[in-house]
């Protein structure tokens, strides 16, 4: 059977004021699969991102989640939309007065009804999938800054999301930690089936967890590559798709002199 998009970026124009960041971008994501958006620094990344959750109004085109129009939305109905999504950030944006238990239970609180020993119990349910079990009750400044992320992705997940964002998510971590986060990023995606998109340039972590990518190109303002990375490295006819894939510069870089 034939997974069917749960995101379709259509002719999506996105940027600042008079800016045009990215223009006339089309896609789609999969159900339970896991996609990474990358490119060199400025092309968008990030800004991709904001708009498929809302947080940039599109200068044109269309974004449909779990088929919805995203941009078409009042801000009630946007609201019931995002729902579906849960987002880690990259500092994991944890509220350094509140508690781990109290971070991931905000969420719930907010938009549910459930009594306070349900709520605990999913908390408790959350830490346990990124293997927080048993620092509840520890402030974000007592953990580690892997720590951090899996708190902030435990409560990316608290109200059972069926897409994940996440925005650049190796940022900061030392080359272990950043593995293990692979690690837990594909073992939940195996056991929830939840789909995920990740932001990032880190090339480990791309090979690691992506099956499928996108290459945003800053100057074209665009995509540029799309499919399976390892093909890509070795495949593309984009000269810098395979330079940014190997990690190489380029030619007119390297035959500089000096170095200044």
């Amino acid at each position: 059977m034939t997974k069917q998009p749960i995101i379709q970026v259509r002719d999506l124009s996105v940027g600042y004021g008079d800016v045009t960041v990215l223009d006339q971008v089309s896609f789609d994501i999969y159900e339970g699969e896991i996609f990474v958006i990358l490119g060199g620094s400025g092309c968008g990344k990030s800004t991709l991102m904001k708009a498929i959750i809302g947080l940039i109004p599109p200068i044109s085109g269309h974004i449909i989640l779990d088929g919805d129009e995203v941009s078409a939305q009042d801000e009630a109905k946007l609201q019931k939309i995002l729902r579906k999504v849960g987002v880690l950030y990259q500092g994991g944006a944890l509220f350094g007065s509140m508690t781990i238990a109290e971070n991931v239970a905000l969420p719930i609180e907010e938009y549910t009804s459930l009594p306070l020993e349900s709520v605990l119990t999913l908390v408790r349910m959350k830490l346990g999938l990124v293997n927080l079990q048993g620092y509840e009750h520890h402030f974000p400044s007592e953990l580690s800054g892997g720590m951090k992320k899996r708190a902030g992705l435990a409560r990316a997940m608290a109200l059972n999301p069926k897409i994940l964002f996440f925005d650049e998510p190796s940022a900061g971590l030392d080359p272990i930690t950043s593995a293990e986060l692979d690690e837990l990023i594909l073992h939940l995606n195996k056991s929830l089936g939840t789909t995920m998109v990740i932001v990032t340039h880190e090339l480990e972590s791309i090979f690691t967890v992506a099956r499928r990518i996108i290459m945003l190109d800053k100057a074209s303002k665009g995509i540029i590559a799309e499919g399976d990375p390892a093909y890509l490295r070795d495949h593309s006819q984009n000269p810098f798709v395979r330079r940014f894939f190997t990690r190489r510069a380029s030619d007119r870089g390297l035959n500089k002199k000096g170095t200044g």
